[in-house]
């Protein structure tokens, strides 16, 4: 047997060598993949139920009382509310199912048992009348039909140009009330 070769030169030997040693180059650059676990308990801050571009339609004793339009929606039954934090739109009707006004917002909050409606970040109310309200925040509560808020609002009719903090009103924003008037303007019309 000539050794002066280090060679293997039995096949079998041959292929025995490369499978091994692929074997534990391929072992050696493994990386250990471990699932992402999140530490967030489950049922706190997860949504029960989540939903994009949809649209919520709001009644009392069988009559529309809104349409609700947002990006992205998420239901947390264990806290009974449901969060709207994308291109929110509401549609407000009369007790005579006739639209009175549309509602923008950059967020937004139902309570589930109540219907009441939180509304938050350039908050706009337009209204059927001509009647334009820009504020920080807007709430909608349900049993009173009224919107209400103690932030500062900016109204806009077609008679005047009122600025204030606190605020109440109907839907159509028809009859409202500011609270603590700092700057008013009548219109020549």
């Amino acid at each position: 047997m000539n050794q002066k070769n280090n060679k293997i030169q039995n096949p079998k030997l041959k292929t025995l060598f490369v499978l091994c040693t692929l074997y534990f180059v391929l072992i050696g650059c493994e990386e250990k993949l471990k699932p992402a676990v999140s530490s967030t308990p489950v049922g706190q801050d997860i949504p029960t139920q989540e939903s994009w571009n949809t649209t919520i339609t709001f009644t009392d004793s069988g009559k529309l009382v809104a349409i609700l339009k947002a990006g992205h929606i998420a239901s947390y039954a264990d806290k009974r509310y449901t969060l709207f934090d994308s291109n929110i739109v509401v549609d407000f009707y009369d007790e005579q199912e006739r639209h009175t006004s549309v509602m923008t917002a950059t967020t937004g909050k139902v309570d589930d048992v109540t219907k009441d409606l939180e509304a938050h970040g350039d908050v706009v109310v337009v209204s059927d009348s001509g009647t334009v309200l820009k504020t920080d925040e807007l709430f909608w509560s349900n049993y009173r039909k009224k919107v209400h808020t103690q932030k500062f609002v900016d109204i806009t009719s077609p008679t005047e140009h009122i600025q204030g903090h606190g605020f109440e009103s109907d839907r159509g924003l028809r009859n409202y009330t500011i609270f603590r008037v700092t700057g008013q303007a009548k219109s020549d019309q």
